[in-house]
């Protein structure tokens, strides 16, 4: 039958959309992103060997010579990519076929779909548009959109499955008015929770995409000030042009500096919003189904500001540097888990 193949599709989708999540950072990280001028391809061929065969391949943009390295980093990335795609084409047609069983969201499976052409778009401007800092932003925030949606996804098909001997349902007690206006509240909280951590992704990319990254290279202070120059007016400047090459970035020291604070003042508001999230459902005795969950974002939480303060303190090392991206990634699976949970409980009533 095809629905027995739609979990460990799922799945595999899941762990897969993760590990390009990482490799897309890897590549951003490593100057690769151009590793192959033009798209789908490599200077014209299906791999970096063909590339590195051909003369007059590597002739056809003489202003971008071979790197082989680099080359692979990004075809790796794009196969990984493809390969995502195809699973999720795959997902969304067993979702049709298995409609009348209701097993994954027609919708759902749609807006996945949707995501994921998207954000091929938006991988293959990246590289004709000369890594523009908006494209390369949006390549990333859409790249954790779909996998947000795989996850929820995945936590949808796990709550489907039959409840194990001697186990309460968690919506069994979400009729408790009091359970109930508790869930409410909590859920309420996850996702403001969850919308101030999207908008903090999103300045992570652009802090990355204009390599502002290194701006600040102490911690707690910048620059050894605790507001050191700054030029807002063009930090934030989203489009300049499709000329220009972005590589290595074009701003002022003053600009970068500037972003690279703005992120560092959302992940304190980030840090201050999730906290809330996590304490409400741990304040209340009736969410102590979802407890873990909350506290798996509490542990999510220090994990990524552990890596980020390490990654500028030791002067930002690749790993580390990486690490963060999955270390966002991370923490945005665990918010939208707490989110699903409360939701199973928040019972009947307003939304917000």
């Amino acid at each position: 039958m095809p629905s027995r193949w739609i979990r460990p599709l799922a799945l595999t989708g899941l762990l897969l959309c993760f590990t390009v999540v990482v490799l897309g950072a890897y590549v951003r990280l490593t100057a690769a992103g151009l590793g192959c001028p033009d798209w789908p391809g490599c200077y014209g061929h299906v791999t970096p060997l063909g590339a590195e065969a051909s003369a007059a391949a590597q002739a056809a943009f003489p202003s971008r010579p071979l790197d082989v390295g680099k080359a692979w980093r990004e075809m790796i990335h794009r196969y990984a990519a493809s390969t995502l795609g195809l699973i999720i084409v795959v997902l969304t047609a067993l979702a049709i076929a298995t409609r009348r069983q209701r097993l994954i969201s027609v919708p759902l499976a749609l807006a996945l779909l949707a995501t994921v052409v998207f954000q091929g778009v938006l991988g293959m401007l990246t590289v004709t548009w000369q890594l523009k800092p908006l494209i390369v932003t949006g390549h990333l925030v859409f790249g954790l959109t779909t996998l947000s949606l795989l996850w929820w996804l995945w936590l949808t098909l796990q709550s489907q499955r039959p409840a194990r001997a001697g186990q309460v349902r968690f919506a069994a007690w979400s009729s408790a008015p009091r359970a109930g206006r508790a869930a409410r509240l909590a859920w309420r909280a996850a996702l403001i929770g969850l919308i101030v951590l999207a908008l903090q992704i999103a300045l992570g990319g652009w802090t990355s995409s204009n390599y502002a990254a290194i701006a600040c290279p102490d911690f707690p202070t910048c620059q050894n000030a605790w507001w050191p120059q700054t030029d807002y007016r063009d930090a934030f400047v989203l489009w300049r042009g499709l000329s220009i090459n972005y590589e290595g970035g074009v701003l002022q020291s003053t600009a970068r500096v500037a972003i690279h604070l703005t992120h560092r003042m959302g992940a304190v508001v980030a840090t201050v919003t999730l906290c809330l999230a996590a304490f409400k459902v741990l304040a209340h005795r009736e969410l102590g189904r979802v407890a873990a969950r909350a506290w798996i974002v509490l542990a999510a939480l220090a994990l990524q500001l552990t890596i980020g303060i390490s990654m500028v303190v030791r002067g930002f090392p690749l790993w580390l540097a990486t690490a963060h991206t999955a270390g966002a990634a991370l923490l945005l699976l665990a918010t939208l888990a707490l989110l699903h949970g409360v939701r199973a409980g928040r019972g009947p009533g307003p939304l917000i």
